[in-house]
């Protein structure tokens, strides 16, 4: 059986790219605190991305809690239940209550219908998702935030890169925060950015995520060591140089795996509207009832043939232990989001799945596939993705 295929695969420039970088660093011996690296991408990030501001952190899940710190959140929070577990994870290490919407099964992102309902004298804040970095209602949750005066907070861990009407779709609402995990299109090992609109805000983020400091001996807030490391931004400053070609690279795929996919009953693809710029983070299926297996059914066959897809977001955070017994987490208050955490199978997609790769994976599905004459399909596809 050939190697492994995993559901994604991180993004590494060529080595002697980095080297001269880890040079420098050793020369310097300045690892961290902000150093020339480390100010040097928060600017290239920061132009790249079309924002004005821009805190760079160690890890995505550390500026999520700290925007939560930033903006002064207390009492209870809206959010989804369909996503990773650092996004309701965050609110509890703040000592605040999540409040669990139900989704737009069409884009599996908050819908904006079930917001209003759940908002009480206690809700502060709302914690939406761009999940696959597709783009949440961003003008209809707005509204919603204007109307209560509450704050909008945007886990925008999977779009990077992403614009809607021209404009990054990181400049909505009052913060917005990246992920640069491994397993992120943009990576730094591990890493994360808050991003924020003004010279005030980035200021307080930047002394939450020192320890509070505002000078030697001046300590002006409770805050921790969120900061990112020279050798993550000089990673990041690399990966910049490649970041392009890579966005192009997955949009080849996407529309490779469509194309091979389009005419297999029960297999439903994602697209984005056309006013969005995708950035393709993940290549989500929709396994319907008139597929000969169940999404998991696939999953395990899939997983039989070393080929590792995955269940995002399989089970939903509102089943977990610590949030199960929240009013708002029980099953019959969010239908769409059990039956979508059901039906969902993210399929392997980076830069350099080469095409004999993902041939394999289309192949197995379409053997399972029954055609119009209630015949399995040929497993041979390679007309279908020429």
């Amino acid at each position: 059986m050939k190697e492994n295929i995993f559901v994604t695969s991180p993004l590494l420039p060529p080595l002697e790219e980095f080297i001269p970088y880890l040079e420098q660093i050793w020369q310097n011996k300045y690892l961290t605190n902000g150093g020339a690296f480390h100010q040097q991408l928060e600017k290239a990030l920061a132009e790249y991305l079309g924002v004005e501001h821009l805190c760079l952190f160690a890890n995505g899940t550390l500026a999520l809690l700290t925007a939560l710190q930033a903006l002064r959140i207390t009492g209870e929070v809206i959010t989804t239940p369909y996503s990773f577990v650092a996004t309701s994870h965050s609110l509890l290490w703040n000592g605040l209550t999540p409040v669990f919407a139900d989704i737009d099964p069409k884009t599996c992102n908050i819908d904006p219908d079930k917001i209003e309902q759940l908002i009480t004298p206690a809700t502060s804040a709302i914690l939406p998702v761009h999940c696959y970095g597709l783009p949440c209602d961003v003008e209809r949750i707005q509204t919603i935030a204007d109307a209560w005066g509450l704050k909008v907070i945007y886990d925008a861990a999977h779009a990077f890169g992403v614009t809607l009407d021209n404009r990054s779709v990181l400049n909505f609402g009052d913060l917005s925060i990246l992920s640069f995990h491994a397993t992120k299109v943009f990576n730094t090992f591990e890493g994360g950015a808050i991003i924020c609109p003004d010279a005030k805000m980035k200021q307080r983020i930047d002394y939450l995520k020192n320890f509070g400091f505002a000078g030697e001996t001046t300590v002006v807030a409770p805050g921790i060591n969120a900061k990112m490391n020279e050798v993550q931004a000089a990673f990041g400053l690399v990966q910049l140089q490649h970041i392009d070609k890579a966005l192009a690279d997955r949009e080849k795929i996407y529309h490779r795996y469509c194309e091979a996919l389009r005419d297999v009953p029960g297999i439903s693809c994602f697209s984005a509207p056309e006013n969005v710029e995708w950035n393709h983070a993940y290549f989500p299926v929709v396994v319907e009832e008139d597929f000969t297996l169940t999404r998991d059914q696939l999953y395990d066959v899939l997983k039989e043939q070393n080929i590792y897809s995955r269940r995002y977001f399989y089970p939903l955070i509102s089943s977990f232990s610590m949030y199960r017994h929240l009013p708002s987490a029980q099953p019959e208050r969010l239908p769409q989001a059990q039956a979508v955490a059901q039906k969902i199978l993210c399929l392997p997609i980076f830069p350099d799945l080469g095409e004999e790769d993902l041939d394999r994976v289309v192949s197995i599905i379409r053997q399972y596939s029954v055609g119009p004459a209630n015949q399995l399909l040929a497993a041979d596809i390679t007309g279908a993705v020429a």
